[in-house]
C-alpha cells in the first residue's frame, strides 16, 4: 500500500461526525441545548469563577496501526501530552506572536493532561493501547472506536479517549461534541498530525490538531461557527465574528465581517491555520470548557 499523502491544509471532521450521530439519535440535540443553558450561566460569571485549582484530565491513547510505521512511539505520544499541557495553560511559545490587542485574552484553563496510570479494571498501565488492524484507513463513521470494526473499544468516560490512526479524505482529526454516546466519546487524530516528533509531519507537527479536537470535545465551536458568512458566532463574546476559516499563516490584521481594525482572531486554536500559527484560547472559551467538565463530562476532570 502506498503511503497516505500528508494533508497540506487543515480539515476537521467534527461537524460531519456530529451530523452522523444526530441522524442516529436526534435526542443529542436536546442534550446540547441543556448544556448551552448551563454554559450561558457559567459564562455570565466571567473570569471571577474560574477555579484556582488545576484540573487533571487522564488520557488513554489508542494507537491503531496497519503497518509498523503507523505504530508510533511512546516518545511521540508523550510529546503530544506536553503540547496539550502548554496549550491549555496558555504557555504555547507562539503566544509571543499574539497581536497586541489580544495579548490580554490569552487564557489559562488550568487543565493538565496525563496518561492514565490505571486501566478500567484498576491494573497499572502506561495509558497507551496498541491494536494492529486490517483496516488501511478510517473515516468519521467511528469505526476506529470499536474493536469489532477494526479499531479499539473505549476505556469509558473516566478517561479522555484519544484514537490515533490513519485517516482518509485529507482528515487531520475529529471529535465528538458533548451529549453523544459514551462509547464514542473522545477525539480521533491522524497519526502524522499527532505530537511533535516521530511520524508527525509539517505543517501539522506542532501538536495543535489534538488541541483543536480536544477543544471540540469540551464544546468549543470553530471560531467562524461553520457559517459561510457573518450570521452566527461561536458562542464566545471575546472572539470576533469571522466569515470563513483561515488557512496557512495569515498576516495580521485579516479583516472579515466588518470586524476591523483587528480582524479575525486567526491564531485561535479553533481556527484552521497551520500549527506554528495557532497559540491561544480566550477566557470565554475556557468558560465553555469548564461548563462541559462540570456537566456532561463531569467524570473526566479531577481537581
Amino acid at each position: 500500500m502506498e503511503d497516505q499523502p500528508v494533508p497540506t491544509r487543515r480539515e476537521c471532521g467534527t461537524l460531519a461526525a456530529h451530523y452522523l450521530l444526530v441522524e442516529r439519535d436526534p435526542t443529542i440535540r436536546d442534550r446540547l441545548r441543556e448544556l448551552e443553558e448551563a454554559t450561558a450561566q457559567r459564562m455570565a460569571l466571567g473570569t471571577a469563577d474560574v477555579p484556582a485549582r488545576k484540573i487533571t484530565i487522564e488520557m488513554v491513547v489508542h494507537i491503531i496501526y496497519n503497518r509498523d510505521s503507523e505504530n508510533i512511539s511512546d516518545a511521540q505520544i508523550e510529546s503530544q501530552i506536553d503540547v496539550l499541557n502548554r496549550d491549555f495553560r496558555g504557555k504555547n511559545p507562539n503566544t509571543k506572536n499574539v497581536p497586541k490587542p489580544w495579548k490580554g485574552l490569552v487564557a489559562d484553563a488550568k487543565f493538565e493532561f496525563a496518561l492514565a496510570s490505571k486501566d478500567p479494571e484498576g491494573n497499572p498501565t502506561n495509558g497507551i493501547t496498541r491494536t494492529r488492524t486490517d483496516r488501511k484507513s478510517f473515516s468519521v463513521n467511528d469505526d476506529i472506536k470499536f474493536t469489532a470494526r477494526g479499531g479499539r473499544d473505549t476505556w469509558g468516560t473516566d478517561y479522555l479517549n484519544c484514537w490515533v490512526g490513519t485517516l482518509g479524505g485529507g482528515l487531520l482529526g475529529y471529535a465528538q461534541f458533548p451529549g453523544g454516546p459514551d462509547e464514542t466519546n473522545g477525539v480521533v487524530i491522524l497519526n502524522t498530525a499527532f505530537g511533535t516528533t516521530g511520524t508527525a509531519a509539517p505543517p501539522f507537527n506542532g501538536g495543535q490538531t489534538t488541541t483543536h479536537e480536544v477543544g471540540h470535545s469540551f464544546n468549543l465551536r470553530h471560531i467562524w461557527a461553520d457559517d459561510p458568512g457573518c450570521g452566527i458566532d461561536d458562542g464566545c463574546t471575546d472572539t470576533p465574528v469571522q466569515a470563513t476559516p483561515n488557512f496557512g499563516c495569515p498576516t495580521f490584521p485579516h479583516v472579515s465581517c466588518n470586524n476591523g481594525p483587528n480582524g479575525d482572531m486567526f491564531m485561535n486554536f479553533m481556527d484552521y491555520v497551520d500549527d506554528p500559527c495557532m497559540s491561544m484560547f480566550t477566557p470565554q472559551q475556557v468558560a465553555r470548557m469548564l461548563a462541559t467538565l462540570e456537566g456532561p463530562l463531569s467524570t473526566l476532570g479531577q481537581s
